[in-house]
């Protein structure tokens, strides 16, 4: 198993929050290569902004374990996190976290521009499968337009 199995598997999370009208992002947590946690956007579902894949995935890990630090995690998410899901990130200590697709409008880059926003001793990688991600972003909002 590797980082594109498991961005797959976060892709199917971004595929149901597609199909029920929810900007397509999804996110699972693993740990020694079996995943714990899943989670898709539901702002609408939930009339919750902060009710992001991100932290849908965090809060069922952390419920899972029961512990509030994930450092032998790995998360898996779609789209290029925003700085509010950064911070949540942040406080996890998450030991990796991977993206496909950057986000140039609303990811934390924008913000925090060249500054580390993760924890110090978080991994991070990015562009798994950028373009499978982006597509569904695209697809999704072109048929919004």
């Amino acid at each position: 198993m590797n980082d594109e199995f498991y961005m797959q598997h976060a892709l199917r999370e971004a595929e149901k929050a597609y199909a029920n009208g929810e900007v397509p992002v999804g996110a699972i947590v693993v740990i020694r290569d079996r995943i714990i946690a899943r989670g898709h956007n539901q702002v609408e579902k939930l009339n919750d902004p902060t009710a992001h894949a991100e932290i849908i995935a965090l809060t069922s890990a952390f419920n899972y374990l029961g512990a509030k630090y994930l450092p032998d995690a790995t998360l898996y998410v779609t789209v290029e996190p925003c700085l509010m899901c950064t911070g949540a990130m942040y406080w996890s200590k998450l030991g990796r976290i991977v993206w496909g697709t950057d986000d140039e409008k609303n990811g934390h880059a924008r913000i925090t521009g060249a500054n580390w926003p993760f924890h110090p001793k978080t991994i991070v990688e990015k562009g798994i499968l950028a373009d499978d991600c982006a597509a569904l972003m695209k697809a999704f909002f072109r048929e919004r337009r």
